[in-house]
């Protein structure tokens, strides 16, 4: 099994950083993609950035300019860097990872349990 644990969510006022992220443990044999998506209440889910095993990356045109997306995969670990916050980006942060397992060799989708980001003044 995997765990996905996420950290570096709050609150923070317009124009505002934050840094969240997100570390997998568990059986992992290795990680392809890492990345992030965001939902708030009464609204689909939307990626907001993705990031794969060799660094490629790709970013919400709505964030692009704004945040960041990058990996350690020696820590399994996927962080996104929010600058310039705004209202709108206020939402639930969910960290998302394909996972090939030591034990199954299978790729399997885990999701985080979510972090709150709030931007208001």
């Amino acid at each position: 099994q995997v765990q996905l644990v996420e950290s570096g969510g709050g609150l923070v006022q317009p124009g505002g950083s934050l840094r969240l992220s997100c570390a997998a443990s568990g059986s992992i044999f290795s990680i392809n993609a890492m990345g992030w998506y965001r939902q708030v209440p009464g609204k689909q889910r939307e990626l907001v950035a993705i990031i794969t095993e060799g660094g490629i990356t790709n970013i919400a045109e709505s964030v692009k300019g704004r945040f960041t997306i990058s990996r350690d995969n020696a820590k399994n670990t996927v962080y996104l860097e929010m600058n310039s916050l705004k209202p709108e980006d206020t939402a639930v942060y969910y960290c998302n990872a394909w996972v090939v397992g030591v034990t199954t060799q299978h790729i399997v989708n885990y999701w985080g349990q979510g972090t709150q980001v709030t931007i208001s003044s």
